[in-house]
């Protein structure tokens, strides 16, 4: 395990009604809970074969029993009002404590795998920033090997601007980056038409 490379994930607590809102809406909010848990089983399965140290980051609360190998994953808290200071301090945290190449991952993408994770790191070497496009204007994955707070500051948290208004910030600030191919994040009835996971659940 190379201990200087930092996976992050980050979760919701999975809880009725609170996950897959947007989802739910269709679904009803039982089965939406079903498809998050399965999307995060397949994002822990895939994580757990990455050359890298790893954090699994929950919302609300830190669950003391469930799916995540603790022999595997540190289990902490998620700090900050937006998505954007929690990801903020998960990258400061993980540059404090001296990793040098940070990827961070949400639970939406069933379609991340382990191979697509090492090579984002592989990128790291070379760039400043790794991106994963995600079908919507946002992002699956963002990956750093220099923390710049930034890239989470005043941006258009889950709109189809995200992935934009990131790169405006990264040229502004002259960064390298690289791009991964784009993915489809699990967020409507119509990302989940598109996905393996249809009618599971």
């Amino acid at each position: 395990m190379n201990t200087k490379k930092l996976l992050l994930i980050f979760v919701k607590n999975a809880i009725n009604g609170h996950v897959k809102t947007r989802l739910a809406a269709d679904l009803g909010d039982k089965r939406a809970l079903g498809i998050y848990r399965k999307m995060l089983l397949q994002t822990l399965s895939e994580a757990a074969e990455a050359d890298a140290s790893k954090e699994v980051w929950y919302s609300s609360f830190i669950e003391k029993k469930g799916n995540v190998n603790e022999k595997l994953f540190h289990k902490k808290l998620q700090q900050g009002e937006n998505l954007g200071e929690r990801m903020k301090f998960a990258f400061n945290n993980a540059f404090k404590n001296g990793y040098k190449k940070v990827v961070i991952i949400g639970s939406d993408c069933p379609e991340i795998t382990s191979d697509l994770l090492n090579d984002a790191f592989r990128l790291l070497e070379s760039k400043d920033v790794v991106i994963g496009p995600s079908e919507d204007g946002g992002y699956y994955l963002l990956g750093k090997s220099l923390f710049e707070p930034s890239l989470f500051d005043r941006v258009e948290w889950s709109s189809p601007k995200v992935l934009q208004q990131t790169l405006e910030k990264i040229k502004k600030k002259s960064l390298s980056v690289a791009l991964l191919h784009p993915l489809n994040d699990i967020d409507t009835i119509e990302d989940l038409k598109k996905s393996k996971f249809f009618n599971e659940g």
